[in-house]
């Protein structure tokens, strides 16, 4: 599948916040947006005097996606898989893409990013309740148990990212047994638990048009 191979700090500066894809780098000084938080090009600084409502929602939109890195026709898709869900459409597209397999990977310390995360998946470190899955796609379900593969364990990445466990922020639907390298998804989240610092009711606005 093609990925966005960019340099990702400038998605970070494009949307004007911080998107946590370069790990421990965006917990540091070292983070561009911190050195120039405007949009990327000769005239970022001069960009953006007119906010219309759909370059509002737009943008929204765009954040979320590339929060998860997920492509335009992907991300698409959750949204019509969340409008036919019981609930809000908004908070049930949020709980989509926080079930994916590399975001959980990511949550749970095992990999510094979501970026990470996936690769680590797709090259067979990962089981989920003791099978080997390798789709970073892949929803996991409430009470599934992740851990890198018992050959994975001592993986490098694995380590040195689980030793930064907690200092980057937890979650509470996530319980993470650090020593065993196990994490298990305990409950379905709900909105005000996610921490995504985004309006979907905008996201809903700009598909429903």
């Amino acid at each position: 599948m093609a990925r966005y191979t960019g340099p990702k700090c400038k998605l970070c500066r494009r949307e004007g916040t911080k998107l946590f894809l370069k790990g421990d780098r965006c917990h540091s000084d070292r983070c561009s947006i911190e050195k120039r938080n405007y949009p990327p090009g000769e005239q970022g600084r001069s960009r953006y005097s007119r906010r219309s409502n759909y370059r509002v929602q737009l943008r929204e939109k765009q954040k979320l996606r590339r929060t998860y890195q997920v492509l335009e026709r992907q991300f698409r898709n959750y949204f019509k898989r969340a409008e036919r869900m019981k609930g809000v459409t908004g908070e049930n597209l949020l709980r989509l893409l926080e079930c994916r397999l590399d975001n959980m990977v990511f949550r749970m310390g095992f990999a510094p990013s979501r970026a990470n995360a996936r690769q680590l998946i797709l090259h067979n470190h990962f089981i989920v309740n003791g099978k080997k899955v390798n789709i970073p796609s892949y929803q996991v379900q409430t009470g599934d148990r992740i851990s890198p593969r018992e050959k994975s364990k001592n993986l490098l990445v694995i380590e040195e990212s689980l030793k930064s466990y907690g200092s980057r922020g937890t979650v509470p639907y996530i319980s993470v047994d650090v020593t065993k390298k196990e994490g298990t998804f305990v409950e379905l989240p709900t909105r005000d638990l996610i921490p995504v610092a985004i309006e979907e009711n905008l996201i809903v606005e700009l598909y429903s048009k």
